[in-house]
């Protein structure tokens, strides 16, 4: 097992990094920026989402969704910048299935249509960019 210290300078120098773990760790990046939006400023994502006004605690639940947002931003950031092959596969099997279930939470009206395909769309293109960096990758080592 690697030090602390070896762990954090590879976390500062990203070295080695793949260009899979790259795209996760920008994916990472993304979510962590949303997350903290929707963690600082619910009344103006909601609005922006088309959400009804938010009572207090509303906007107390959705800062909870935007710190779980955030969470998973952080986990898939550090990651990629730790070249975790193991976490970048198992995030091309997981992602496919973000766009087949917010399709069924709008389909029973618990999610707006617009939320829905933003977040099917965002998770699907990112998903297909991690692919096709990993399927290069796989077919020219660097």
């Amino acid at each position: 097992m690697r030090s602390l210290g070896e762990m954090f300078r590879q976390f500062r120098t990203a070295e080695g990094q793949s260009r899979p773990a790259k795209t996760v760790e920008r994916y990472g990046w993304l979510l962590l920026i949303q997350g903290s939006a929707v963690l600082l400023f619910p009344h103006f994502i909601a609005s922006i989402l088309g959400f009804a006004p938010l009572e207090h605690q509303a906007a107390g639940f959705l800062r909870l969704v935007g710190m779980l947002i955030g969470g998973f931003g952080m986990v898939y950031a550090i990651s990629g910048r730790m070249n975790a092959e193991g976490f970048v596969f198992a995030s091309l099997i997981d992602r496919p299935f973000v766009a087949p279930v917010t399709a069924v939470l709008w389909y029973l009206g618990m999610l707006p249509g617009g939320l829905a395909l933003l977040i099917a769309f965002e998770d699907s293109a990112t998903w297909l960019w991690t692919f096709l960096a990993w399927r290069a990758a796989t077919r020219n080592p660097e």
